[in-house]
């Protein structure tokens, strides 16, 4: 039964495709690798069929979404290959593939980073490029030189981008630099002012803000406010992991002055992080419930993820599983589509309403004609089940 839930969950698809999604390269493969070689980029490479039902759907459903380009776009050159035409079959002789997708990370040198099988979904795709990125680490060819006594704008940038990318402290290689008292007027010193801004509650960030017109004009207001909620984000996680409500309450100050356009949803959000992760239900609950009214109003994707977040974390308390069933209701009315019926009925289900959960997921299965006969199947299983039970 709990692996019937926690497939059944894992099906539910993205029905709302965003616009802006990864910028796949439309070179060669060689071209490819001199340009991750030169930008000291991670090559992501979508080895497909066109006849692969799952690679069809992450086409469709995982790279158009607006999170996923962001990231992608930021951190790789990003390639699709048809294995069975034209590149593909050259690419394929190297690099062989025995199922579809297989997604690949691969280096300028035309080294392997990281490789898996199979189709994800956004959050797993966008934590696979994280761990493609935690596996390069450039930085010991740079803290080599810069122990030799390279000290240059160039070089320290370079270093604290790559501690950066492999998640190690730049703090003392930042420190360092800044007692130079690097001129700022500098494209390279502008450039490294951004890199070096990873936390909101340090003087770094302050610099950022005091440059930021400067830093715009040799970058983008886009990369810009991104790396602001990026700073802010990384404080609101030393808040969890200090219990500090007073660093929360200073990474949503800093929001709504420097990045205010996402400043609200941004608060509700790290709201419900902080009061997550300590365990403070009734807060959280409150933060939920704003949350739902205030930014995923309509959206039912939205309304879904906050009621599975309940289930998979207050299931035992009343109070949050009736919230998790409203929401559920209103995802699955807005959403019309099986998943979110799928998700709501096991929340009626959960709460002690059989029949409502029966008729629910006799909707998702309805829903669900369309769909192949494991999904549908899935759905009889637990519609027996429930009437068993």
């Amino acid at each position: 039964m709990r692996y019937l839930i926690i497939y059944l969950f894992c099906v539910t698809v993205v029905f709302q495709v965003q616009a802006q999604g990864i910028d796949f390269f439309d070179g060669t493969w060689q071209e490819a690798l001199t340009k991750a070689e030169n930008q000291e980029k991670i090559i992501f490479v979508d080895a497909f069929a066109q006849w692969c039902g799952p690679c069809k759907r992450m086409a469709k459903t995982v790279f158009p979404n607006a999170e996923v380009g962001k990231f992608f776009n930021s951190n790789f050159i990003n390639l699709k290959l048809d294995m069975e035409r034209g590149e593909g079959l050259k690419f394929r002789q190297k690099y062989p593939v025995s199922a579809f997708p297989t997604l690949f990370f691969i280096d300028g040198k035309g080294e392997i980073v990281l490789q898996v099988r199979g189709a994800r979904q956004v959050e797993g795709f966008i934590e696979l490029g994280k761990q493609a990125l935690s596996k390069v680490d450039r930085s010991e060819q740079y803290a080599e030189k810069y122990n030799a006594g390279d000290h240059s704008p160039e070089l320290v940038y370079k270093y604290v981008k790559a501690l950066n990318n492999a998640g190690k402290s730049s703090l003392k290689v930042v420190n360092e630099y800044l007692k130079t008292k690097p001129d700022f007027s500098e494209e390279i010193n502008l450039k490294f002012i951004l890199e070096a801004t990873t936390v909101a509650d340090s003087r770094i960030f302050d610099m950022l803000i005091k440059h930021r017109k400067q830093v715009v004009a040799v970058t983008s207001e886009e990369i810009v406010n991104e790396r602001i909620l990026s700073a802010c984000e990384k404080t609101v996680e030393r808040a969890i992991e200090y219990q500090n409500e007073e660093l929360l309450t200073e990474a949503k100050n800093k929001m709504k002055k420097y990045y205010p356009e996402k400043a609200a949803s941004f608060a509700l959000q790290e709201d419900m992080h902080f009061c997550l992760a300590l365990n403070e239900v009734e807060n959280y609950l409150g933060a939920c419930k704003k949350y739902a009214k205030k930014e995923a109003k309509g959206d039912p994707k939205e309304l879904e993820g906050l009621a599975v977040t309940i289930l998979q974390h207050f299931a035992s308390k009343s109070e949050a599983m009736m919230q998790a069933e409203n929401l559920a209701k209103e995802a699955a009315k807005i959403g019309g589509q099986y998943g979110y019926y799928l998700t709501y009925a096991k929340i009626l289900e959960h709460n002690g309403k059989k029949a409502e959960a029966v008729d629910a997921a006799k909707k998702s299965l309805e829903l669900a004609a369309d769909e192949q006969d494991r999904t549908k199947k899935m759905i009889q299983g637990f519609i027996r089940n429930i009437q068993r039970s």
